[in-house]
């Protein structure tokens, strides 16, 4: 046995930044990251992770002890990339002439396919080395820089594969790795292979995970044509199933195709329910279940496709909590905040592979159940969550709201846990206007929004079920909720809404986005929407991109934080939801049309957030190193952005939909087909001559306006 090499210490962890080059494949849960040659290096973030931990930390390919030169590499799916490569030239030869291609294929494990061509009229004899090693660090310690002493380590090499081994408390792993015509030893595995003019050799390496001593299936077995494995099979059907959107502004063509391919890309399926999809928070650190980021993300992506909410709504509700546990911070009907897989819980959140610590992610799960049934969810579908979404209005009305004061606070209960647990969620994501971090017992106004459309949605349900009593006390208790925020997060001076009341009940009265998502749930009163609307969209807010996290005149303000100053696109994708929503339709143009400028420097990928800069100082947006790209609520944003803009409402239980478009002159005419609503695919035309929808159920009524509670009643 081998015991496991410490790393850096982990009481001073450098976070691992990707820089430019990293190539990342992405398939369900499954990652891997690699330098633009196809090696990875564990002195970097690179490996192939599986269940969070990272089951191949060295691969290190060599062909006569060099490293191939790079040509180009290419990734038209997100669990595929090819390496294309050559060799230097032989001696006493001008030109090269030996080309080298590495098909790498991700999954649950991962297939290398190895292809040498000798291109030239001479024969010609390689050697290909592959060092290979598995450290079986955990995701985040990999992440953090941080790994450490741990487990022990087996290796094993025969005639036929090499064997990594772990077993660390009562849970072990291991890989296999294998290829047909290989020498294994225990550093690797080595092919010698001789080429007559002009042909060509392949072979192909598969590495393959095995857990508690049983292997794991394969997700690209050889036996099986690429194009029939399940991962090729699910996302030709994602392509085919997309809407299909035609529109002069090619930064917002651009950023819509992004869009679906990296929303195809963070799709997560859990094998015990192989019909249902979910969405992931974000590639590569976070490919598992998040409650908040994956309710929200699923949200945007509505219009492109309804089954991802469902799926998301259908795992959180298996995953809800059932018993109360101080460590994760569980509580009966509370939604969980993270997943993990990893074998030392000690390194997760709360200690455990679940962690509750979230404050938004319950009602925002009774939120996206209402929004879904609009969208035509089936009735037995809604009845099947409902018990669901009953369970978590009780948290939010007891554990939610533990003073009884009716507004939903948090406050950690674990030192291993969160200490803010609302979307901004890093240490100092909370502050007063002077810098100082509040004490908790912590009461978001954000999150009393989403409870009021929470309460609302179930209203709703009630009345589809013809109990008016249950309908009544619902309502009351949303319109009883926004009077009461309307008076205490209210600053009057200011003419803007505390980020939070403290634990003595004081506003926390920065100036900060939060307040955005106040006008997205429709809490705040129509008589100070516009105060909210002007700082919003203030130089002090916005940068020209987006709006910042926090006001410059702030004094936590920093361009370069992360909660604190940056631009994150899903924040200002409901930001502008919600100025549209009170009817202040220029405003919601600008962040879009921001935002679109802003994807325009990333090939039409919105990363997770950037630096807050002003747009006149810089040219283009200032990336923040350590943003996930694909994440999964920005790569949503251009899809609710569109979906603000065209001001599509369904309502299917009530036999209405509400077209009624606002665009930027800039968009020119715009067509969108296969747009799924109701259980129909509609076509929707935006031209000179109006509106028009088509392919509408004859139940559906179309209404050519804005509809009522897109302003400020409900």
């Amino acid at each position: 046995m081998t015991t496991l090499a410490a790393g850096p210490s982990a009481w001073d962890p450098e976070p691992a930044i990707l820089g430019a080059g990293v190539v990342t494949l992405v398939e369900g849960s499954s990652f891997s990251l690699s330098g633009r040659t196809g090696d990875m290096d564990p002195n970097s973030p690179h490996g192939l992770f599986f269940r969070d931990t990272r089951i191949v930390a060295t691969w290190r390919l060599r062909i006569d002890g060099i490293t191939p030169e790079p040509l180009a590499v290419f990734s038209e799916d997100p669990f595929h990339a090819r390496f294309v490569q050559r060799l230097p030239p032989r001696a006493g030869r001008a030109e090269t002439d030996v080309l080298f291609q590495r098909d790498r294929y991700v999954g649950s494990g991962m297939r290398e396919d190895l292809c040498l061509r000798n291109l030239s009229h001479f024969p010609t004899t390689c050697t290909i080395r592959i060092a290979a090693f598995a450290d079986f660090a955990d995701l985040f310690e990999v992440k953090e820089s941080r790994l450490r002493s741990r487990g022990e380590l087996s290796i094993a090499a025969s005639a036929t594969d090499l064997r990594f081994g772990f077993t660390f408390g009562d849970s072990s792993r291991g890989v296999r790795i294998s290829a047909e015509g290989a020498t294994f030893t225990r550093e690797g595995l080595e092919f010698i292979v001789s080429l007559p003019p002009h042909t060509q050799w392949r072979t192909t390496v598969r590495v393959q995970p095995w857990l508690h001593d049983a292997d794991v299936a394969e997700t690209f077995p050889m036996e099986q044509p690429m194009q029939e494995s399940a991962p090729a099979q699910r996302l030709r059907s994602w392509r085919k199933a997309n809407p299909v959107v035609q529109v002069q502004d090619s930064r917002l063509r651009n950023a819509l195709v992004q869009s679906q391919e990296d929303l195809g890309a963070l799709r997560i399926f859990d094998p015990r329910h192989p019909e249902e999809v979910a969405v992931a928070a974000g590639a590569p650190w976070f490919m598992a279940l998040y409650g908040r980021d994956s309710l929200l993300s699923s949200y945007f992506a509505l219009p492109l496709d309804q089954n991802l909410a469902l799926g998301t709504l259908q795992a959180l509700a298996r995953a809800q909590g059932s018993k109360v546990d101080p460590q994760t911070e569980e509580e009966p009907g509370r939604i969980l905040h993270e997943t993990r897989l990893g074998m030392d819980s000690s390194l997760a959140l709360g200690g455990g592979s679940v962690y509750y610590g979230s404050v938004d992610a319950t009602p925002l799960f009774v939120m996206l159940l209402g929004e879904l049934r609009r969208w035509g969810l089936a009735g037995d579908v809604v009845d099947r969550l409902l018990p669901h979404a009953d369970r978590a209005l009780e948290w939010m009305t007891t554990y939610g709201d533990a003073d009884g004061d009716g507004f939903i606070e948090y406050q950690r209960k674990t030192d291993k846990g969160i200490a803010n647990q609302g979307w901004k969620d890093s240490w100092n994501g909370v502050t007063y206007a002077d810098g100082r971090v509040p004490q908790g017992p912590i009461a978001l106004c954000e999150v009393q929004g989403y409870a009021y459309s929470a309460y609302l949605a179930r209203a709703y349900f009630a009345e589809e079920n013809d109990d008016p009593d249950l309908a009544a006390h619902w309502f009351a208790r949303a319109y009883t909720l926004r009077a009461r925020f309307n008076e205490q997060f209210w600053l009057p001076e200011q003419g803007w809404f505390a980020m939070g009341l403290d634990g003595q009940k004081r506003p926390i009265d920065a100036l900060a986005s939060n307040m955005g998502h106040c006008l997205w749930s429709g809490i705040i009163d129509e008589d100070k929407a516009a105060s909210v609307a002007e700082h919003l969209m203030s130089p002090q807010m916005f940068t020209g991109y987006g709006v910042r996290t926090l006001a410059t005149t702030m004094a936590a303000y920093n361009p370069m934080s992360y909660h604190n100053g940056s631009v994150w696109p899903h924040d200002n994708a409901i930001i502008a939801a919600g100025l549209m929503r009170y009817g202040f339709d220029e405003h919601a143009q600008r962040i879009a049309e921001g935002l679109l400028d802003a994807s325009v420097s990333t090939n039409g990928s919105l990363p997770e957030l950037f630096c807050g800069f002003d747009r006149q100082e810089f040219g283009t947006p200032v990336p923040f190193p350590a943003a996930c790209s694909p994440q999964a609520w920005a790569a949503a944003t251009p899809v609710q952005l569109l979906r603000t803009l065209l001001r599509i409402d369904p309502w299917i239980p009530r036999g209405q939909i509400w077209v009624y478009p606002s665009l930027p002159d800039s968009f020119g005419s715009l067509r969108i087909d296969n747009l799924p609503v109701g259980g129909s695919r509609v076509t929707i035309n935006v031209g000179d001559a109006g509106v028009s929808v088509t392919g509408l159920p004859d139940s559906v009524e179309l209404v050519s306006q804005p509809r009522q509670p897109m302003t400020a009643a409900t």
